[in-house]
């Protein structure tokens, strides 16, 4: 629910400990922001307001901070319960549930080529909300469940699965530049769009990839079509968002901040 996917961090007394869920997203808006800080990362405000991502496996205490023209303020975020439930998935091909010697270090070179795109920091090309992926009503989720594959317990989901039929279109959500468009193991055919700021999209299990590495996408335009390639019962879309780093609900960036609720009394 995308409630849990973005909160609005209200005025509060700076004592004040606001819990917040892993894989959410903070909005703090105040007037006349100069600077936003997250532990030791600062970047520039968006639309008025301080944006800060939380970790699907995050755990403990994170200060945040903003800085105005007239002084800073400060939070402490305390990451609460995790609360994603329990996805039994049956039918998995063997191969994806106890991979061979050679496909773990295919694998292993997979995290290696997205591992690296985390750290990315070019200037920031999107605004919010984002636009959807699918030119359809998104259906589904399960961001956060923690997920068992033909009786064997896995990570946690780190994106959102919405169905649709294959060959349906997958769309960009913002301006960015294609950073990694290739078949994975896990992901099948998969497109990695950076769109500045630290933000990075990926959509998975496509059916063919309809753009390039290097390339520029506007929002809205075309990267690649629905399919079931990969580690998949059935096609679908993955969507995943990674925002300086962390994982995050699609949802909230998908949906209007301004009609989510206060995360502070």
């Amino acid at each position: 629910m995308r409630w849990l996917a973005l909160l609005l961090l209200a005025a509060a007394p700076p004592a004040d400990v606001v819990e917040v869920a892993p894989g959410t997203v903070v909005r703090w808006p105040a007037a006349e922001i100069v600077e936003c800080r997250q532990a030791s990362r600062r970047s520039a405000p968006l639309d008025g307001a301080c944006y800060f991502p939380i970790d699907l496996l995050a755990r403990g205490e994170i200060e945040v901070a903003i800085r105005t023209r007239s002084g800073e303020e400060r939070r402490r975020l305390r990451v609460g319960p995790y609360p994603y439930p329990v996805q039994e998935i049956r039918g998995v091909e063997e191969k994806y549930v106890a991979p061979s010697a050679a496909e773990l270090e295919r694998i292993r070179l997979d995290q290696q080529r997205t591992g690296a795109l985390w750290a990315l920091a070019s200037a920031r090309r999107f605004t919010l909300p984002l636009a959807s992926p699918l030119p359809i009503p998104l259906e589904g989720g399960r961001f956060g469940a923690r997920r068992i594959f033909n009786g064997e317990p896995r990570s946690p989901h780190g994106g959102a699965d919405y169905r649709a039929r294959p060959g349906t279109p997958v769309l960009a959500p913002a301006d960015g530049v294609v950073v990694l468009a290739e078949e994975q193991f896990f992901a099948g055919r998969a497109v990695y769009l950076d769109h500045g700021d630290g933000l990075i999209s990926m959509s998975f299990h496509l059916s063919e990839i309809a753009v390039a590495e290097g390339q520029e996408v506007k929002r809205g335009q075309l990267i690649g079509r629905v399919g079931a390639t990969g580690r998949v019962t059935g096609p679908h879309l993955h969507f995943g968002l990674r925002w300086r780093g962390a994982r995050i609900d699609p949802a909230a960036l998908l949906g209007e901040p301004a009609a989510l609720p206060s995360a502070a009394p």
